[in-house]
This record gives C-alpha cells, sequence and structure tokens, in this order.
C-alpha cells in the first residue's frame, strides 16, 4: 500500500500546468449493448455516464485541455473492455478518467412501481466514490489524483460514500486509501489495471438511489462534478510538471516496461489456456 502522505503531496504553487499539452481521456463506463446498471426509474447507466461525461469534456475543452479525448465504446462487456484499453494505451494520454454511476448488490435491493412496471431501487446508500487500482503502472500519481479529485468534490460540498469499508459488502468490500478524500482500492477493475498511465474511475452517485437519480441527472449537478474535475486534472497536471525530467523519464520507462510485461503474460496465457470467459473474480468491469 502506497504511503498516503507522499501519494497526497500538493504540487508547488511555483509550476503551473501547460494545459494545451496534457492529455486527459475520458472513458465512459460501459457501452450502449452492455449498459451496466438500472437505475430507480429505469434509466441505463451508460446515459448517465454519457452525459456526465460529455459535460466533463466541454468543461475540459473551455479550461484550455484541448488534447482531451472523450472514449465511447462499443460492444459487449468484456470484449470492449480489451478495446477500450488498447485504444487508450495507443493515445500516449497524461490520465485517464473513467465516468460511472453506482447501483447495490442485488439483495439490497427493494421495489417499487414507476411508469407502470416493477423496477429495483435502494436509499440506503448516497453519495461518490473513487476507485484506484495497485495494479495500474503508475499507483502513486493514480492515489495522487483520485485524492485532488476527491477534494475538490469535497471543496463543493459532496459527499463520498464510506458503505464499501463495510463487511456487508462482502466481495464487493474495499479498502479505504484516503479517508478525507473517499479513495478506494480496487486492484481487479481492469480498465485501471492494464491502462498505462494513471487511471482513476469515478463512481459519480447512486442512480438506484431515488432521490440522488434525480440529482445525479440535473444539469446543476453534472456542471458541479465537471468543475471539480477540471480544478483536479489542473492541480495534477502542474504537480506532473512540477517533477524533474529524470523522474518523469524513469516512471515513463517504469510504466512502459510494467505494460509489456503484462502484456506477454496474457500473450503467454492466451497460447496455454483455451479461450473461455473470464472468470468475475479476476476480471472486474464495474
Amino acid at each position: 500500500m502506497l504511503p498516503l502522505a507522499t501519494a497526497r503531496a500538493e504540487p508547488s504553487g511555483a509550476t503551473t500546468c501547460v494545459r494545451p499539452g496534457f492529455r486527459v481521456v475520458l472513458d465512459v463506463g460501459h457501452t450502449a449493448r452492455s449498459p451496466g446498471a438500472k437505475s430507480a426509474r429505469g434509466v441505463d447507466e451508460f446515459d448517465f455516464n454519457l452525459r456526465l461525461a460529455r459535460q466533463i469534456d466541454q468543461a475540459l475543452l473551455g479550461a484550455g485541455f484541448a488534447k482531451t479525448i472523450l472514449m465511447v465504446s462499443d460492444g459487449r462487456a468484456n470484449r470492449s473492455l480489451y478495446a477500450r484499453v488498447a485504444r487508450a494505451n495507443g493515445l500516449s494520454a497524461n490520465l485517464l478518467l473513467s465516468i460511472h454511476h453506482d447501483a447495490v448488490p442485488d439483495r439490497f435491493l427493494e421495489r417499487w412501481e414507476y411508469d407502470g412496471k416493477r423496477r429495483g431501487f435502494s436509499d440506503r446508500f448516497t453519495g461518490h466514490s473513487i476507485f484506484v487500482s495497485n495494479g495500474n503502472p503508475d499507483p502513486k500519481d493514480s492515489l495522487l489524483f483520485g485524492s485532488m479529485l476527491g477534494q475538490q468534490l469535497k471543496a463543493r460540498g459532496l459527499q463520498y460514500t464510506p458503505h464499501y469499508t463495510e463487511s456487508f459488502m462482502g466481495r464487493w468490500r474495499r479498502t479505504l486509501l484516503d479517508a478525507d478524500a473517499g479513495v478506494y482500492r480496487y486492484d481487479t477493475l481492469f480498465v485501471l489495471k492494464e491502462t498505462q498511465m494513471p487511471a482513476v474511475l469515478l463512481e459519480a452517485g447512486s442512480i438506484v438511489n431515488r432521490g440522488e437519480e434525480l440529482v445525479m441527472a440535473s444539469p446543476e449537478r453534472q456542471q458541479l462534478i465537471s468543475a471539480a474535475v477540471v480544478d483536479a486534472v489542473d492541480n495534477f497536471c502542474a504537480a506532473q510538471s512540477n517533477k524533474p525530467a529524470l523522474q518523469i523519464a524513469q516512471r515513463s520507462k517504469a510504466r512502459h516496461a510494467l505494460a509489456q510485461s503484462h502484456r506477454h503474460a496474457r500473450e503467454r496465457t492466451a497460447k496455454t489456456t483455451p479461450l473461455t470467459p473470464t472468470p468475475q473474480p479476476l476480471l472486474d468491469i464495474h
């Protein structure tokens, strides 16, 4: 586990971000064919993810991050994961932020009728959560950005959900790396583990919570989150700019070496293992 004090170091005030040269990949979680969770009112998570990611994209472009890429994937779940990771790794990006909205395990769902249909909901949990993977080639900077994002959301009055630390979450229970900013460790999240740049996944809020679903759909909340992302990206970019050139080169070399190791391991496995679906504990989509 990373030393938190080191991971949360702030950038020097003497260094500013060169925004036009800093590339952020905004990964829209899930696809139209594998749309993720259903909201309390029956809306696909993918629709929430796309709307929020588009708002963040426009905010970053408007703030001068001209190289921002909005990445929308297609296809079925597992196949789309490999495609999105390959595409992200080919973009020479400085940072990846994957946009999602949260749900709950099925056992927590209750039933209600909305628009003439029985729907699942859970008003038990509310709030956002942020995830990083120690399997990422740069876990330190992933945690750094995750903490910066959590702090920006907190500064705007938003609270993270603490329920992922509870034992009743079972296999969804996570270690809380930053209790102030709401950053959790989730090593098996594929899009975080296999990308070659610092990567963070944001669960922006719970869409199975009937009240929070309405809030998450509002332009006001989407703009608030977008502003938090812009400020967090700016701080992270400045922190990267403040690093000595040798340190940056060493980090880049280490990321490349680890990525090559992951690729070779997958190739060896593919040659010796029959083509079967990946077991869920080894490859988590969400």
